[in-house]
């Protein structure tokens, strides 16, 4: 018997998780793949940080440039944190709305990007 396949939608359970003062996370968008499980993310406060891609994410979320993620950094000097999660559309709407994300930084990316 075949196995029927759910949409990506459909395998999301719960709530989107929002950014947070209190565990230190902030939205990011994707500037670019560096390789080796890192990215190039420019955050909300206009910082450039390398992001880790964590193991349980790696081969199940894949990450492409303008993509929106949760960050969270580690506090150290060499401006390297983690990636906790990847918005989907909807999500990134949701976060416009809510005033977590300028569209400016948005477009500005855009406008790095290509």
């Amino acid at each position: 018997m075949a196995r029927k396949r759910r949409g990506y939608e459909e395998r999301r359970k719960g709530e989107m998780p929002l950014p947070s003062e209190e565990e230190g996370t902030m939205p990011c968008i994707v500037i670019r793949n560096i390789g080796g499980g890192f990215l190039e993310v420019r955050c909300a406060d206009g910082e450039v940080y390398k992001a880790w891609i964590p193991g349980k994410m790696r081969r199940r979320v894949w990450m492409r440039e303008g993509d929106v993620i949760l960050f969270l950094p580690w506090g150290t000097k060499d401006m390297k944190g983690e990636v906790v999660y990847r918005y989907v559309k909807d999500e990134v709407r949701k976060l416009i709305e809510m005033g977590y994300i300028d569209e400016e930084m948005l477009e500005e990316v855009g406008e790095e990007l290509g």
